[in-house]
């Protein structure tokens, strides 16, 4: 397998893997709608399809030209606050728009998918570290979206035989030397934390500081991009379909995060402090050890010292993201 289509490969992680899998020798086709994603963040080795997986001929016609041999899927939305405001729009993009890529990949015989999944369809778990066999019960549409296609997904390998390789993906942050996290609407913590220290925010919130927790703030599993992005190329020599946590099995507070993010950066940022958002676990932690086990997966970051430091040196060098 040489020729690999990505979908939303003009997003922040998919984007990095894109990077990795070029760098690896492999030919890549980005398709995305750049609704969330950067065109600027396209490697320029990569061949680009603006398009959007809900029309189904523009998909094809994708197929058609490039001729796939597998496909990773990043395309979706992934705010978990709008899921619960406007979750047909997360029901639509994340589950119809796949099936969607789903049957193109049936119509021309591809039979190999990565899917870009994600720890919140555990909801909130009853046991840290959070593996495998974690009963997966969402408390969000967006959660709900990514665990109902996961479940579409074993239906298509019985019946078409598309081998499908799901990651739930904890914390992901960092960035490599090219390409790093600019959401138009920033939810996650450490690029938060990096704003303040660039003069874009006057201050960074910490919300809930009496969870059971040694700092009393959630405690979460930070993964680096690249050790992310690694995980897919060992998922495209998986000959049968499974489902994999990805995280560093360690956890760093969100006190611990601000307070790294002031000594790597050297500013003093301030924190407000706010109460509790409802959904919020105080321990999420991933167990790693079955990917570990049969795909020699090992994260090389495993320092969230290291992720600060790639997240602030492609922040200071990209002070406004990607401008587009």
């Amino acid at each position: 397998m040489r020729k690999i289509f990505v979908t939303g490969g003009a997003g922040y992680i998919g984007s990095v893997c894109v990077e990795l899998l070029l760098n690896e020798g492999f030919e890549v086709a980005v398709f995305d709608n750049l609704s969330e994603g950067h065109r600027s963040a396209v490697d320029p080795r990569a061949v680009f399809y603006e398009g959007d997986l809900g029309d189904r001929d523009v998909v094809k016609r994708a197929f058609e030209v490039f001729k796939p041999e597998a496909v990773m899927h990043f395309a979706a939305n992934a705010l978990v606050g709008e899921s619960m405001a406007n979750p047909s729009k997360y029901f639509r993009n994340n589950i119809c728009c796949g099936i969607n890529l789903l049957d193109v990949m049936v119509e021309f015989n591809v039979r190999h998918l990565v899917f870009s999944s994600t720890c919140a369809t555990f909801g909130l778990p009853d046991r840290v570290p959070i593996d495998e066999e974690t009963p997966q019960k969402p408390i969000n549409p967006y959660g709900e979206s990514k665990l109902v296609f996961e479940k579409i997904l074993r239906w298509y390998d019985e019946i078409h035989g598309i081998r499908s390789v799901s990651l739930r993906y904890f914390n992901a942050a960092g960035a490599t030397e090219r390409y790093g996290e600019d959401h138009r609407i920033e939810t996650h913590l450490i690029p938060l934390v990096l704003q303040v220290a660039l003069g874009k925010r006057e201050a960074v919130h910490i919300f809930g500081t009496d969870y059971d927790t040694p700092d009393g703030t959630c405690i979460r599993d930070y993964i680096h991009i690249l050790d992310l992005a690694y995980a897919h190329l060992l998922a495209l020599g998986v000959e049968r379909s499974a489902q994999y946590n990805l995280g560093t099995g360690g956890g760093t507070s969100v006190k611990q995060i601000i307070e790294i993010c002031r000594e790597i950066t050297g500013h003093p940022i301030p924190a407000i402090e706010k109460p509790r958002r409802p959904g919020d676990s105080p321990r999420l932690i991933a167990s790693s050890e079955k990917i570990r086990r049969e795909l020699g997966w090992e994260p090389k970051f495993q320092d969230p010292r290291l992720i600060v430091e790639s997240a602030w040196k492609w922040h200071k060098a990209h002070p406004h993201g990607y401008g587009d």
